[in-house]
């Protein structure tokens, strides 16, 4: 099966290869996506495709989401059409596309939600843009399955953490940038962390997500967004905690109560389980231990 991975020089994409060898992996170095030209290019150039698996996407840590709205919704929209329709155009019969829980509503009755409740509310502010990029990622691979008869569908993983993340402190994702705090951080030293600690975060394993994706992408042919996460769900502080005894560190730690985030946003893994069957998700504090041990043996 000849595969083409979007993304691939990304931090799922890395997990990936070790998964799939043989597949063909692309990163932004090699392509711009969101030009249709080279994103047309980079599909010719792989002739012969049975399936692309859409990983690529301009993402970032809370902070960065909040002040770039206008950077996440272009890129991320220009992106994803770009990848269906010359996808399409190119005659590739399968994509699978990877979202992300930023594009639930900010707030729902009932947690954990469901693929059902995407269309219930806006997404969090604070993802605002990102969010409904993501979005428009699933209702066009919907769209174009169901007025061309190809097969487009979409994932969306729970917050992801792992070795090989990106560990820059300015576009992190949370888990990246608390490892790294703490294995720089100094005896008797506060570490200062965004919000108030109390938000909830399921925290996916990226191994896990690398080892799910040829499942899906053999298996996940109905229009759902199904959900890939952990039945895990952890406060920020209790994470904060895990981190600080797995790095022996004699430091403090506050929160400073900016950049919130979403209070919750945890999925139902249940769609998933009855495709697949069972599955067992990595432990967020062995998951944890491993990627601290990486950085520490890589920094």
């Amino acid at each position: 099966m000849r595969v083409l991975v979007t993304g691939g020089s990304g931090f799922v994409g890395k997990a990936l290869q070790k998964i799939k060898p043989d597949w063909h992996y692309i990163g932004s170095k090699d392509y711009d996506l969101t030009s249709a030209y080279e994103t047309r290019g980079a599909i010719r150039d792989h002739r012969n495709l049975d399936a692309v698996v859409h990983l690529a996407g301009r993402v970032g840590g809370v902070k960065e989401n909040t002040n770039k709205q206008a950077d996440f919704i272009y890129q991320n929209l220009m992106i994803n059409t770009n990848v269906i329709h010359e996808a399409y155009k190119e005659g590739v019969p399968r994509v699978l596309s990877s979202l992300s829980t930023c594009i639930f509503p900010e707030t729902l009755n009932n947690y954990p939600f469901e693929e059902s409740d995407l269309h219930l509310g806006a997404p969090p502010i604070s993802n605002m843009s990102y969010g409904y990029a993501k979005r428009c990622l699933h209702v066009m691979s919907n769209a174009y399955s169901e007025q061309h008869g190809v097969k487009y569908t979409t994932f969306t993983p729970s917050n992801l953490y792992g070795p090989e993340d990106n560990f820059d402190l300015s576009s992190s994702h949370f888990v990246a940038a608390m490892v790294r705090k703490f294995h720089e951080s100094q005896h008797g030293q506060q570490l200062e962390f965004w919000g108030s600690g109390r938000p909830m975060r399921q925290q996916l394993y990226v191994g896990d997500m690398a080892k799910l994706i040829p499942v899906l992408l053999e298996k996940h042919l109905a229009n759902d967004p199904i959900i890939v996460s952990p039945n895990e769900n952890l406060t920020i502080e209790e994470m904060v905690k895990m981190c600080l005894k797995i790095s022996s560190k004699d430091v403090q730690y506050r929160f400073n109560g900016e950049y919130e985030g979403q209070y919750r946003k945890d999925g139902s893994n249940k769609k998933l389980l009855d495709l697949i069957g069972q599955f067992e998700f990595t432990p967020f504090e062995k998951g944890l231990r491993e990627t601290y041990e990486w950085y520490k043996g890589t920094s």
